[in-house]
């Protein structure tokens, strides 16, 4: 009888994982659609993407297609600037909130959003790591949006307008990082 417990209880378990797994998968796949896979991108290279962009404390960084939230998370811990990140994938949202709120993150939080449904009007930086089509497809928004002198700090890939300046680069042996500003 208890060994018929146990199974049942680890068929369950099983079951419990696989349903998540599906939903994960599927969720992943989503993001994946609307334009942008998630990839995690590791602290160090984060810090020093975020060292040569001069944050400033209080100011306020959104993360475009936030993932697990580490950039917005370090941000405002290194920095101690305001961030919030935009993603459509639900359940990375609450694992974004679940680890600022366990990081006593106040100044960090994240919204299940549409990067083309969110204001970027208040931001002073933004930061993106993006595939280059829907960079293209985000570029009209900035120009309207964001405040003349906010800087974009662009992951992977360039932003190529003539309103928006690059001026500094990171350069890498994967991912290159652009610093640019609105003019």
């Amino acid at each position: 009888m208890v060994a018929l417990i146990a199974y049942l209880i680890l068929l369950f378990a099983l079951l419990l994982f696989l349903i998540f797994m599906s939903v994960y998968s599927a969720l992943l796949i989503y993001s994946s659609v609307m334009g942008s896979p998630y990839v995690a991108t590791r602290n160090k290279v984060i810090a020093e993407m975020l060292s040569m962009a001069d944050l400033k404390k209080g100011k306020l960084l959104m993360e475009l297609g936030s993932g697990d939230g580490r950039v917005s998370m370090l941000a405002g811990k290194l920095y101690g600037v305001k961030a919030v990140g935009f993603d459509v994938n639900p359940l990375l949202v609450f694992w974004s909130n679940y680890l600022a709120k366990m990081r006593h993150l106040k100044n960090c939080h994240f919204e299940q959003k549409n990067i083309f449904d969110a204001d970027y009007s208040k931001a002073d930086y933004l930061y993106i790591f993006l595939m280059p089509d829907l960079i293209k497809k985000l570029i009209p928004k900035l120009k309207k949006e964001l405040k003349k002198g906010s800087v974009i700090i662009s992951h992977g890939f360039k932003v190529e307008d003539r309103k928006i300046k690059l001026y500094k680069t990171r350069e890498s042996h994967s991912f290159n990082t652009y610093y640019y500003k609105l003019t």
